[in-house]
């Protein structure tokens, strides 16, 4: 991923922190379903897996270089 300017960078955290959030509560949804499909659970706890990564590596980009 290339560098970014900080307000686009800004404006994905807070769409991939609403997924993030949105995602929480379809698993909580799901995992009190005794019926639910353990696949499909599977698959979006590994999605909100994969979100939070992203908005580390993005909330580190909003970080400025410090000199050594």
């Amino acid at each position: 991923m290339h560098s970014l300017d900080p307000a686009e960078i800004t404006r994905q955290l807070v769409e991939l922190r609403q997924e993030h959030r949105d995602l929480d509560a379809a698993i909580a949804r799901l995992s009190v379903d005794s019926a639910s499909d353990e696949l499909q659970l599977k698959r979006l706890k590994k999605r909100k897996l994969r979100l939070k990564d992203m908005i580390a590596y993005l909330e580190n980009q909003l970080i400025p270089d410090q000199p050594a």
